[in-house]
């Protein structure tokens, strides 16, 4: 059983919920303000979990966030429509843009070396919340879920604090790597000037100190579950799923807002041998929505599709021809996941729906 499994358990039989909202109630009066400043941050897009965190927190408990925003690659329709509701629905903003000669060098780089077309947006999106905490003086930071509870380290979910390591550091490019390239080789070869670098930086720890910034998970304090999170954006701000599935899934409502997003998936699926309908059914499985049956079924249909709608946008977004792109896709599949069968056509070599897969996790 895999450690998002046990954690599921341990979610549903051991932790005391009611005593872990006491908590947070006891965190948010420590922190709240009483002279009209705002007392928190809360990173997101406006997607569904970003827009559970921060209403909840304005209208549950008594917050007043500040809400900070990584602009997405290249915006969706209804992602952006999400966004503007998310705000309309009484939340301040900061949208943080970062440069798109560097941020599409990034991206490209990111896609040819690692397979990893996310990675910018990712380092982006963590270190949005820490820097505004450092230059606004806001101490007090809210992601939603602890990405443990999908699979990392399970201990993880047993600490309400991010590891400072994840966004703080020396903001200098000694040891920086993006891209799957160094600070420095992106200055000498890529005609960059360190100054393009700045919002892919961490936060200086010395400012974060001084603050007293602390990260903390919404998710530690409340049972987290992303369909409800979903109901509840819909519910409080008008959050709209897309009109039509999602490629590569079954999905309308998780991860909208980029036009990346699928490439993102579908690069995980060719590296890792499980796509986007595997992260959605194992997530719903866990959480009671679907049957492993159902689940099983959804990742045969869809885990493999092509993410075509947005794709020739994206090649000419990372400035890569067709040809290079299949170069680099091939090249990232690992031999003990694909072989070619007798058509040349490539096949994964274990997959979910095969007969001796016994579990799903």
């Amino acid at each position: 059983m895999c450690a998002a499994c046990r954690y599921r358990d341990i979610k549903e039989h051991e932790i005391d919920w009611a005593q872990r909202d006491a908590e947070l109630v006891a965190l948010c009066k420590q922190y709240r303000s009483k002279a009209g400043h705002y007392d928190c941050i809360v990173p997101g897009s406006g997607g569904k979990d970003s827009t559970f965190t921060a209403h909840v927190l304005k209208s549950q408990y008594g917050m007043h966030p500040l809400t900070v925003t990584w602009a997405p690659h290249i915006y969706t329709d209804v992602g952006w429509s999400n966004f503007r509701k998310w705000i309309h629905a009484g939340l301040d903003n900061i949208l943080f843009s970062p440069n798109g000669k560097v941020h599409r060098l990034l991206t490209r780089l990111a896609f040819e070396n690692l397979l990893h077309p996310f990675q910018p947006f990712i380092v982006g999106q963590r270190q949005i919340a820490p820097k505004t905490s450092a230059l606004h003086g806001i101490p007090l930071v809210f992601y939603g879920e602890n990405e443990a509870e999908y699979g990392n380290d399970i201990e993880g979910n047993f600490r309400p604090n991010m590891d400072p390591s994840f966004f703080a550091g020396d903001p200098g490019l000694s040891g920086i790597v993006l891209g799957g390239v160094s600070g420095e080789d992106l200055i000498r070869d890529h005609g960059l000037v360190e100054q393009d670098l700045i919002p892919y930086l961490p936060a200086s720890r010395e400012r974060l100190n001084a603050v007293g910034t602390t990260v903390h998970y919404l998710g530690y304090y409340l049972k987290w579950d992303p369909q409800e999170c979903y109901y509840y954006a819909v519910e409080h701000t008008g959050f709209s799923s897309n009109e039509e599935r999602t490629e590569g899934s079954y999905s309308k409502y998780s991860s909208i807002d980029d036009r990346i997003d699928p490439l993102h998936y579908f690069t995980m699926f060719i590296k890792f041998g499980i796509g986007r309908a595997t992260y959605d059914a194992a997530q719903e499985i866990r959480n009671g929505k679907i049957s492993r049956e159902e689940g099983v079924a959804l990742v045969k249909r869809y885990d493999h599709e092509f993410p075509a709608k947005y794709f020739r946008e994206i090649l000419e977004y990372m400035g890569i021809t067709e040809a290079r792109f299949r170069e680099c896709i091939d090249a990232a599949r690992s031999p003990h996941l694909w072989h070619r069968d007798q058509a040349g056509e490539w096949q994964l070599r274990h997959a979910v729906w095969m007969p001796h897969h016994a579990l799903m996790g």
